[in-house]
């Protein structure tokens, strides 16, 4: 019985929820009932109270919620605006008797209104399934040792968080003890699992698969990467483009014009043409229909928003619709190297070693040494050796060379070349060509001889080349500004598949170039990370930051790749340059039907139904078609390559 009457309960809130959310659609489809019967009672010579009542009736259940949001806006902003203009089309309608056209018009208008409702909620739910996907409680291991569970507000950084299998994840951390497969699709999008072990980052929302955590709170749970994500995507949804903003001023004072063109109709045709006041009249109220601007207001709004959800969920995060807009005309993207296009982390490329050497003793005691520094190189050296190492004795520091220590009775030098000089050198004949290949060389002697010498370089993200490759084929200008040396950039620069390279600049140099683009009419995009990047991703037309950048850059950027993804990043031009195109044929199709429509109406062939359809139906026409924008894109052939290799790895 408690099972059936809990049932039942949900059942109820079910449908009450769903009649709340879509009473617009439910009214306007009420009104077109009425509508029908009451043609039907006019048909059969049923007294004109019985279907006039009716008619009025649906006036009122079908254009209650337009005619107050009409009223409300103008009285609150002191504008006018296209809803007045439908009700006083109807109200003009019906004082001239064609009652039926005038609810014809106040139903297919309160349609277009609940269709684009419609579209609003479906953007607001999209936000809402975001937001659930965060946990309001969370088990913390107190002082005490024990576990406790607690909300989310009463966290603070540094408690220890316990996560078991199949919970997800409630703050943003540091794993110190476990490792589990983790399903971050709310911050990337991305639906495999990655890998994560002790020490390791990991975000609040996202889904311990497999494993056992315990993780350090390491921001508070108002600043997480979830939390920005939210705030990015409820700023976007609020931000109009430069377009919207300009149909809002414009339809203003498009909508006076029309009041005074409607006015001069209605008392000038008798006097000019011959009408009757009655046709007048009627011509005048079937122009206030069809020159009502409503299908042109709408072309903009529903697409930039249904753009913007369908980003978010795909790992891209713009911070307005006046972005996604820009974004989509840009021509050149500038790009910045360490952390942006690399991993900012270094990797032994090539080893080699003295011919008469003893390469395990050399290997022991260079991965002994170089595991006492904290410097990205030597710990790049200690990684790429997995050797077991020894305590060295006599440990120096040399600034700016290297290091020297003794392991096992003999003393090594591990630097640059520099701090070996004068020893004899058997790699001289490969150097230069490791060089070119943008390699950092770090050489070890013995006091003899230099016997090991190590290849490194910072190496580009997997899926750089493809993006890169991907932007080349859209006809985008690919730039890379790098503070580092010419050899180094070129090398990076070719294997990624750079249009060109900037090497050796400085933060204030990548701001100049992003000028010196812009002053050759070059709408410019800058992708960085870093907070040396923050002033150019301000200048250029477009700022994208990496989603594990610094707070900085993600402050400044207009638009945000999520986990530092840049196959994200030809998705997102797709998908603007996709949104611009559905807005221009969305206005060239409501500025045409509006000129067609005015057109006949003047010749004397238009009819208020038809008006009304063909005016409205086009309002109806331009949600429908930016709705296609909510729609899954086909991954392309270069992005299913870099999944595919990531499901193989």
């Amino acid at each position: 019985m408690t099972t059936s009457t809990t049932t039942d309960t949900h059942q109820r809130s079910a449908i009450r929820h769903a009649v709340e959310e879509h009473h617009e659609l439910i009214l306007a489809l009420f009104s077109g009932i009425l509508i029908l019967i009451a043609y039907a009672f006019e048909k059969l010579q049923i007294p004109a109270t019985v279907y006039v009542t009716l008619y009025l009736s649906a006036y009122v259940i079908g254009g209650y919620a337009k005619a107050k949001e009409g009223l409300t806006e103008t009285y609150q902003e002191k504008t006018l605006n296209v809803e007045l203009l439908m009700i006083l089309a109807a109200i003009g309608a019906a004082a001239i008797g064609y009652w039926m056209e005038g609810a014809i018009l106040i139903f297919i208008f309160a349609l277009s209104g609940a269709l684009e409702t419609y579209t609003m909620n479906k953007n607001e739910r999209a936000l809402q399934s975001l937001m659930s996907l965060q946990p309001e409680e969370a088990t913390r291991l107190n002082a005490d040792g024990k576990l406790e569970v607690i909300g989310i507000e009463q966290l603070s950084v540094g408690d220890i968080v316990y996560v078991r299998p199949g919970e997800r994840i409630p703050v943003d951390g540091t794993i110190i003890r476990g490792q589990a497969a983790i399903e971050e699709a709310s911050i990337t999008g991305e639906s495999i699992p990655v890998e994560k072990r002790t020490g390791d980052t990991v975000y609040n929302s996202t889904v311990n698969m497999n494993g056992v955590l315990t993780i350090e709170m390491t921001k508070a749970a108002d600043e997480s990467l979830f939390q920005k994500i939210i705030h990015m995507v409820q700023n976007a949804q609020s931000e109009q483009s430069p377009s919207a903003q300009f149909i809002e001023r414009f339809e203003s004072r498009y909508v006076k014009v029309v009041l005074v063109v409607v006015t001069l109709m209605m008392i000038l045709p008798p006097y000019l043409v011959g009408w009757s006041f009655e046709t007048s009249i009627y011509r005048a109220m079937i122009l206030l229909v069809v020159a009502s601007p409503c299908a042109l207001v709408a072309s903009i709004t529903p697409a930039a928003l249904s753009a913007i959800a369908a980003s978010a969920r795909n790992g891209v995060l713009f911070k307005g619709g006046a972005h996604i807009e820009t974004l989509g005309q840009v021509n050149t993207i500038v790009f910045d190297k360490t952390g942006t296009l690399t991993t900012g982390k270094p990797i032994v490329t090539e080893s080699h070693y003295a011919e008469d050497a003893n390469q395990f003793l050399i290997k022991q005691a260079v991965a002994s040494i170089e595991a006492q520094s904290n410097h990205p190189l030597a710990q790049a050296i200690v990684d790429h050796l997995q050797i077991e190492t020894q305590e060295p004795s006599a440990f120096k520091d040399v600034t700016g060379y290297g290091i020297e220590a003794t392991v096992s009775g003999v003393t090594y030098r591990i630097g640059k070349y520099g701090f070996h000089e004068g020893l004899n050198d058997p790699f001289r004949s490969m150097e230069q060509t490791l060089k070119e290949k943008g390699n950092t060389m770090v050489y070890v002697s013995n006091g003899e001889s230099i016997v090991a010498l190590y290849a490194l370089r910072d190496t580009i993200r997997p899926e750089a080349k493809a993006a890169i490759t991907s932007l080349n084929s859209l006809g985008i200008t690919t730039i890379m500004l790098t503070g580092d040396n010419p050899v180094t950039a070129a090398a990076i620069a070719e294997e990624a598949g750079f249009t060109s390279f900037v090497a050796e600049c400085l933060p204030e140099d990548k701001v100049n170039y992003i000028k010196q683009y812009q002053a050759d009419g070059q709408t410019v995009a800058m992708v960085g990370d870093g907070i040396n990047d923050a002033p150019a991703l301000a200048l250029a037309h477009v700022g994208i930051a990496m989603g594990e950048g610094t707070d900085a850059a993600l402050e400044t950027a207009d638009v945000v790749l999520m986990k530092n993804d840049l196959g994200r990043l030809a998705y997102a031009v797709n998908k603007a340059r996709k949104m611009n195109r559905i807005v221009k044929q969305n206005i060239t199709l409501a500025i045409g039907v509006i000129l067609i429509l005015i057109v006949s109406n003047l010749s004397q062939f238009l009819i208020m139904p038809f008006a009304v359809v063909g005016h409205e139906g086009s309002t109806i026409l331009v949600i429908l078609n930016s709705l296609r924008l909510l729609q899954k894109d086909a991954p392309s052939p270069i992005e299913m390559t870099t999944r595919l290799k990531k499901v193989a790895a």
